[in-house]
């Protein structure tokens, strides 16, 4: 007689909840490490974020150069000073240039790499493969797989995840390919960990098998969404599904835009560092400003700027943190805020 899957909660070696840091510019665009530590102590204060992924899509990784991305990984992992796991994003349409990615960012204190399908490319999934086991054994650390057709054009099929999972330094998959019944095939086939990687399907993926997320919104959010992990952990169905209802509201408007332009909008908001986008990306307009600040506000996320240490900036004064802050109406104000209800 078949056993009954065991399905009670694996602590993953990366935590439960990430959030897919911002790389901090200055106003000129150039890195800001000051920033990025600032924001990284910010993210894992108690109760938030048990880890952070650098130089992914939302740190516009397509746009920083290696040598940025390796000060991004030491710095990153420097503020967090162990208490949290730092992942480094190191996918690129070249093995090579993956492989290069990896070891960097293994010498500059990474505990974990994210390595994205190959993009523009449309590798085969042999190629595929060949791809993800090069980059793991090029490093002794453990990598999290990225699964994310939309952007880089190709899935990882759910036979190449299964192979992928032989390696023994291949240990999670990011999800973001929206396929839950692909999903669900390949957790019960793997010990692969998942991890929701796109926020709208945080709890869903989590009612099929998944043990995290690796969040945008969980710049603003984390403590909500550690809550709604929380209630699910504990079978409190109806709860958990109020947060994420609660949720909604953020989960779109981060999204109307490109992610890194709505995070920094919202962080400026707050007075926490983010600065401007690269191009091709721009920043959001005054319109779009005043409708993620409805949106933040409607999901009971609070829009009062973060108080700061002063910094200096070498390149022009800079405004302070309250003027940055983006008014919102009275009616979003009364906005229920259903965390704060919830026991």
């Amino acid at each position: 007689m078949d056993s009954a899957p065991d399905l009670r909660f694996r602590a993953p070696q990366f935590g439960t909840l990430m959030t897919a840091m911002v790389t901090p510019f200055d106003e000129s665009a150039q890195l800001d490490l000051e920033g990025a530590r600032d924001l990284a102590r910010w993210l894992t204060r108690d109760g938030w974020n048990d880890g952070l992924v650098v130089n992914g899509t939302t740190g516009e990784s397509i746009s920083t150069t290696d040598a940025e991305k390796t000060a991004m990984v030491r710095t990153v992992s420097a503020a967090v000073g162990g208490r949290v796991c730092v992942i480094a994003g190191v996918g690129s349409g070249s093995t090579q240039h993956s492989i290069e990615l990896a070891q960097a960012a293994a010498g500059a204190g990474a505990a974990g790499l994210m390595v994205v399908a190959p993009y523009y490319s449309r590798p085969s999934q042999a190629g595929m493969l060949r791809h993800f086991t090069a980059i793991a054994d090029s490093t002794s650390l453990p990598v999290m797989l990225y699964d994310i057709p939309r952007r880089t054009g190709v899935e990882i099929r759910r036979e190449t995840l299964v192979a992928a999972a032989e390696h023994p330094q291949i240990v999670a998959v990011k999800d973001a390919k929206g396929d839950l019944a692909s999903s669900s095939w390949v957790m019960q086939h793997t010990d692969l960990h998942y991890y929701s990687g796109e926020d709208v399907l945080n709890l869903p993926l989590l009612s099929i098998g998944a043990v995290g997320l690796v969040s945008v919104i969980g710049h603003v959010a984390a403590d909500l969404l550690r809550q709604m992990q929380r209630c699910h952990q504990q079978g409190r169905a109806v709860q958990a599904a109020a947060v994420h209802r609660q949720l909604v509201a953020v989960y779109e408007g981060m999204f109307r835009a490109p992610a890194a332009a709505s995070v920094k909008a919202a962080l400026a908001m707050r007075g926490l560092p983010g600065g401007p986008v690269r191009m091709p990306l721009i920043e959001l307009d005054d319109s779009q400003r005043q409708q993620l600040a409805q949106d933040l506000a409607t999901s009971g996320i609070p829009d009062l700027p973060v108080p700061r240490r002063p910094r200096p900036n070498r390149h022009a004064p800079s405004r302070p943190a309250a003027a940055q802050a983006v008014t919102v109406s009275k009616s979003a104000e009364s906005q229920p805020v259903l965390s704060q209800r919830l026991p």
